[in-house]
């Protein structure tokens, strides 16, 4: 860094964002993004209120004037992982600020917060279309994560198929710690979806299934991830869009959200957070059935596509979802992993 950017970051002050902030940062977004996404930083900003433990957002300023921002989120356990993480939701820089070392030192404040808080790892999506941003994260010493992005557009014709491709096909086989997905060998979908499984939203006393069932699927204890993820669901209807499905008992459930902005996606998009059928019942469709009925309601609310990550060893979930039209994302996933040596 030369002379005039080192005074210049030696200017900026660091501080956590606050409510005053608001308009400013949707201000600094929309002349980034091109459009004003103001939803998206009050969904934010809703959600660093209720839950302020899980939620990072740090401000840099200048003579009292916003300059940039981070929003970012403890990881729980999303997509299965087992070590702790923060997900860098979104940062963003006024444009005639940018190359001067803000955000890197937004960057720096919220590794710093992440050591403090015994967290190694900052993990992020960036659209690989997206230059300028991608080049920012190689020099911050982001590299590839292992896990696969894949969506698909919302839609409905392609499970029907689905159902005819298992039965020609045979079922994937499931391993230790892991569930089939899969549709069944025979019937007919509408039956299936309709008839046989009842999909529905949360209700209170669904819980504890959901808990049972994540522990028979992946041989691990994540109550108080998916705690966070039900009371979510339940309490802030605009975000959450999960599903049980029952068949007298509770036999499966879809952890799902609308995303409207993070990671500076343009369009509305909802990602699953986690999926389980109860391993009696693999095979039999209901994991289909709640796929069919998340698109249906997403179709409602006008959301495009559909997003969730899988490791690329997990080849039951990974055939199940791209039966149903899912493909390799244009996003890539990042991850940056901390040292010690930074917090010193």
């Amino acid at each position: 860094m030369n002379k005039t950017l080192e005074s210049t970051a030696a200017t900026i002050e660091l501080r956590r964002l606050a409510s005053g902030d608001f308009d400013e940062a949707v201000a600094i977004d929309a002349a980034i993004v091109g459009r004003r996404r103001r939803a998206y930083f009050e969904a934010r900003l809703k959600a660093a209120l209720k839950a302020p433990a899980d939620h990072v957002q740090f401000a840099a300023t200048r003579d009292g004037k916003l300059l940039g921002y981070v929003l970012a989120r403890r990881m729980l356990g999303e997509f299965g992982r087992t070590e702790p993480a923060v997900r860098l939701e979104t940062i963003g820089v006024l444009p005639g600020e940018q190359g001067h070392g803000v955000g890197m030192r937004l960057l720096g404040e919220l590794e710093g917060w992440a050591l403090q808080h015994e967290i190694r790892q900052i993990r992020t999506t960036a659209d690989w279309r997206r230059h300028g941003l991608l080049a920012f994260f190689a020099r911050a010493s982001f590299t590839l994560g292992r896990n696969q992005i894949i969506d698909c557009a919302v839609h409905s014709d392609r499970l029907g198929e689905l159902e005819g491709d298992a039965a020609g096909r045979g079922e994937p086989q499931g391993t230790a710690g892991e569930t089939d997905y899969g549709a069944p060998a025979a019937g007919d979908f509408e039956s299936l979806a309709r008839d046989r499984t009842d999909v529905r939203g949360l209700a209170p006393a669904d819980l504890a299934a959901i808990l049972t069932i994540d522990r028979r699927v992946t041989g691990r204890k994540r109550d108080s991830y998916l705690a966070g993820l039900f009371d979510e669901a339940l309490n802030d209807s605009a975000i959450r869009v999960s599903l049980v499905a029952k068949r007298g008992m509770t036999v499966g459930f879809i952890m799902a959200k609308t995303d409207f902005g993070d990671f500076g996606r343009p369009e509305p998009t909802a990602v699953i957070d986690s999926i389980g059928v109860n391993p009696e019942f693999a095979g039999s469709g209901v994991g289909t059935a709640m796929l069919s009925q998340l698109f249906v309601n997403l179709d409602a609310l006008h959301v495009e596509r559909v997003e969730t990550v899988v490791a690329p060893e997990n080849f039951d979930l990974l055939g199940f979802f791209y039966k149903a039209g899912f493909s390799p994302s244009q996003r890539l996933a990042l991850v940056k992993r901390l040292s010690q040596e930074k917090q010193r």
